[in-house]
């Protein structure tokens, strides 16, 4: 076994303990076009991040890059404080779990689990024990001597995760990892994927997803990627109740934003609808355009002769029964609005007129066309 500086015992023990992941002002770019713009962020060892945006915003660029697969055209990607941006991927002591698993399909189970350690040339007689603690850590172990084509997409999955695992990586890269699930076996990949995460509690997982509720459930913090840029990161709480930005109110979880204009007093107007929010946001001036976010369960029925502050009369348009919830499509002022109201015994129809209501602390106000949604 080689003890020399850099032999592979070495690499082997540095990449166990290399944990976090720095992105130092990453750009990606290929002719003209630009992938991933100065991206400028970092994942916490031991953390959760994932990265979240539409087709097309630079987040799966990222984690390539982070991989090695990609090379950035500027910036450094650094690894447990390591720069590794000139590395190859099997020396940067990570897993990773894509879309479609990549699980050999004439390997048996503990043949595929095997194949990473193999390719790292580790000690022979430490993978089968590497191999069973990454089944065993998995729920697969029983199935071992299987061939991928003998299991469930879900065992699938876990078979690929639990073949990132088997080099006991310092981080960990997922990569749309549950896109191939039905909802009930994503909902219980997730609940494995967070019973995982505290079971390894040093390894940080960089967590790629289109998903908001993947995001909202799994990560400790949520970056959001639009057009190749980030425009918002913090915690999937912050995110959703104070968003910073249209994009992030309008891609972390569903939202109402309302084009409203600052009167005297604090009054907001909607048309000839006085609006209050919970705070203006600083720089806020009489005659100044901005946008209130509500979002759908915040916005309730009310009683025809109900008046004041955060009420809207407006037209059903359309109604969709949610099992727990009735969602109502109202127009009113020029806009449509969402409510996602309790199951009703008797829901309103297309064509009624009914009122909504919302709480000023249920609000947030943000200014007008800043980190708007993208349009196709």
């Amino acid at each position: 076994m080689s003890t020399e500086p850099g032999g592979p015992e070495e690499a082997r023990t540095s990449r166990a303990v290399r944990s976090g992941i720095r992105f130092d002002h990453v750009s990606v770019r290929y002719g003209d076009l630009t992938v991933l713009d100065a991206l400028d962020l970092t994942v916490e060892p031991g953390e959760v991040l994932a990265l979240l945006g539409p087709s097309g915003s630079g987040k799966t660029t990222a984690l390539r890059a982070v991989a090695g697969f990609v090379r950035p055209s500027g910036g450094r990607v650094l690894i447990g404080g390591q720069d590794v941006t000139g590395l190859p991927p099997h020396r940067r002591g990570i897993g990773m779990v894509v879309q479609q698993y990549a699980l050999f399909p004439h390997l048996r189970v503990d043949q595929n689990v095997a194949f990473g350690l193999r390719a790292q040339r580790h000690p022979r007689a430490a993978i089968p024990g590497r191999v069973a603690e990454a089944l065993e850590m998995t729920g697969m172990a029983e199935y071992a001597r299987r061939y991928p084509r003998e299991l469930s997409g879900g065992q699938q999955q876990r078979v690929a995760i639990a073949r990132a695992l088997a080099v006991r990586p310092g981080v960990l890269l997922l990569d749309e990892p549950l896109s191939a699930l039905d909802a009930r076996l994503r909902s219980g990949m997730l609940a494995e994927l967070a019973r995982l995460h505290r079971e390894l509690p040093d390894v940080s997982i960089l967590y790629v997803t289109h998903d908001q509720i993947e995001a909202l459930t799994l990560a400790d913090r949520i970056a959001v990627m639009d057009r190749a840029r980030l425009q918002d990161c913090g915690t999937p709480q912050d995110l959703y109740r104070r968003p910073r930005t249209e994009f992030t109110a309008s891609f972390v979880g569903s939202a109402n934003l309302l084009p409203v204009r600052v009167g005297k007093e604090g009054a907001l107007h909607l048309g000839d609808a006085v609006l209050r929010a919970a705070e203006l946001p600083n720089g806020a001036v009489t005659g100044a355009e901005a946008t209130m976010c509500v979002r759908p369960h915040a916005l309730r029925l009310a009683a025809a002769d109900t008046s004041g502050a955060n009420t809207l009369r407006g037209t059903v348009t359309g109604v969709q029964w949610r099992g727990s919830t009735h969602r109502l499509l109202v127009t009113s002022h020029g806009q449509e609005l969402r409510a996602d109201v309790g199951d009703l015994r008797k829901p309103p129809e297309a064509g009624m007129e009914v009122t909504l209501a919302f709480d000023a602390e249920d609000t947030v106000l943000l200014p007008a066309g800043v980190g708007s949604p993208a349009r196709d």
